[in-house]
C-alpha cells in the first residue's frame, strides 16, 4: 500500500517534466555563471572549469529543451579558466543542438564577457556593465620599502630571466616589455574569440571596442556587444510563451572546514594548527583580489 504523502512528492518532483513529456508547454534550463573566474580560495566563490562543468552537462542533456539560458554576473579574472567554459559551452551547445541565451546581470566584463559570446544572443539590463576587452596584470614594487627596514633580497636562480617581474627587485625595462607581449598575445586570443561569435553585430571601431574599455546596457546595445534590452522571464515569455517553464540547474556547493585549515590535505591536529593561518591567509589574499575586480566597475 503506497501513502498518500508518498504519492504527493512524487507528483511534485516530476510535475515540470510531466508538463514538459505532454509537449504543452516550451521547456528552458537555466544555469548561473557568477563569481570572479579562476581565483578559487577555501571560502572565495568562483568560476572554474572544474567547478560548472557538470552543471552545464547536466542542464544541456535535458531532454525536449527549447533554449539553455545562462545568467552572468562576472568581472572576469582568469583567461585560460574563461576559454575552457566558453569552449565547452559550445561544445555542448552543437552536440545537443541547443540554442543557448545569454542575460547580463551586474556585470558581464573581461573574462565574463567572453562568457557571454558563448551565447547565440546576449541581452542586458540598461544598468548593466558590458565590455572591457583587454587584457590586466597588476602588482606592487616593494624594493624602496625592503631598503628603508635593512632587508636585502636574496635570489638564486637556473635559468637568467626565473626572476623576472619579481616585486622585491628593481623593475627592469625588458621584463615589462615581455610581460606586455604576453598580454599582446592574450589579448588577441580574446578579440577572436569575439570575433568569431560577434562579427557580424559589432559596430565601430575595433580600436575602441577591444580597448579594455566597458558600457552601460545601452551604449553596449549600440556597438553591439548585446543584442538587446530586458530581463530574463521576459525574454524567455517573449520568445516562448507565457507558460515556458524555466528549470534552474543548481550546482553542488560543499563547504569544507577542513579545506579552509588543510590547503595541504594533512591530516594531523598539528597539521591543522600549523596551517590553520595560511588557510585564512590564502582566502583573504583571494577575496581581496576578488573584491578589487569588482571595484573596477563601481560594484
Amino acid at each position: 500500500m503506497v501513502s498518500r504523502t508518498s504519492n504527493k512528492k512524487k507528483k511534485k518532483k516530476a510535475g515540470w517534466l510531466t508538463r514538459l513529456l505532454r509537449g504543452k508547454r516550451k521547456f528552458v534550463a537555466h544555469v548561473r555563471l557568477t563569481g570572479a573566474i579562476g581565483m578559487s580560495g577555501p571560502v572565495s566563490k568562483s568560476l572554474s572549469m572544474a567547478g560548472v562543468e557538470e552543471t552545464l552537462e547536466q542542464a544541456f542533456a535535458i531532454p525536449g529543451l527549447s533554449a539553455l539560458a545562462l545568467s552572468i554576473n562576472s568581472p572576469g579574472g582568469s583567461p585560460v579558466q574563461s576559454t575552457l567554459i566558453f569552449n565547452r559551452i559550445r561544445q555542448l551547445a552543437q552536440k545537443h543542438e541547443v540554442t543557448v541565451l545569454v542575460f547580463c546581470e551586474d556585470v558581464a566584463a573581461s573574462g565574463g564577457y567572453l562568457l557571454a559570446v558563448a551565447g547565440d544572443e546576449i541581452f542586458a539590463d540598461r544598468s548593466s556593465v558590458v565590455g572591457s576587452i583587454g587584457v590586466i596584470s597588476a602588482g606592487f614594487g616593494f624594493t624602496g620599502a625592503i631598503k628603508k627596514i635593512g632587508v636585502d633580497r636574496r635570489v638564486y636562480t637556473a635559468g637568467s630571466n626565473k626572476s623576472v617581474l619579481d616585486p622585491f627587485l628593481p623593475e627592469k625595462k625588458e621584463d615589462v616589455a615581455h610581460l606586455k607581449s604576453l598580454q599582446l598575445d592574450v589579448h588577441e586570443a580574446f578579440k577572436d574569440i569575439v570575433r568569431s561569435r560577434r562579427q557580424a553585430q559589432l559596430k565601430g571601431k575595433e580600436d575602441e571596442l577591444f580597448s579594455g574599455l566597458f558600457w552601460a546596457g545601452d551604449k553596449a546595445l549600440e556597438r553591439g556587444l548585446v543584442d538587446g534590452l530586458g530581463t530574463m522571464h521576459e525574454i524567455l515569455q517573449d520568445k516562448f510563451g507565457d507558460d515556458v517553464i524555466i528549470k534552474t540547474i543548481e550546482p553542488k556547493i560543499g563547504f569544507s572546514l577542513r579545506k579552509l585549515l588543510l590547503p595541504g590535505g594533512g591530516s594531523s591536529v598539528d597539521s591543522a594548527a600549523r596551517a590553520a593561518g595560511q588557510g585564512v591567509a590564502s582566502s583573504a589574499l583571494a577575496l581581496a583580489e576578488e573584491r578589487a575586480l569588482w571595484s573596477r566597475y563601481g560594484l
